[in-house]
């Protein structure tokens, strides 16, 4: 089964000359064409549009709360369970000392 696969392949690669037209041969650099009127005219700022856009100091402000939070919530359950897993601990020591005496 693999020698069929290998040897499938090997014959689509065959068959597929490398040429121009082959799309491992395109340029990788694209020729560079001016914007039209039109996508200018969509570029340029609107001013109607202007209230409606978010402040990007809120934005900012609201994404620093949120890993701050984030970080908080994450800081609270590693402490928790870090003490959960200390009074285990200490339940099974005390367990352990009363079964020796």
């Amino acid at each position: 089964m693999a020698s069929f696969l290998k040897s499938s392949v090997l014959s689509h690669l065959r068959s597929h000359p490398q040429g121009k037209e082959s799309l491992f041969a395109q340029p990788s650099r694209k020729f560079h064409i001016d914007l039209g009127e039109r996508e200018k005219a969509l570029l340029e700022k609107d001013p109607a549009l202007s209230r409606f856009k978010s402040s990007t100091q809120t934005v900012k402000r609201i994404k620093k709360a949120g890993d701050v939070l984030t970080i908080v919530v994450m800081a609270g359950i590693l402490l928790l369970s870090t003490s959960c897993i200390y009074e285990l601990y200490v339940r099974f020591t005390t367990r352990e000392d009363s079964r020796k005496q």
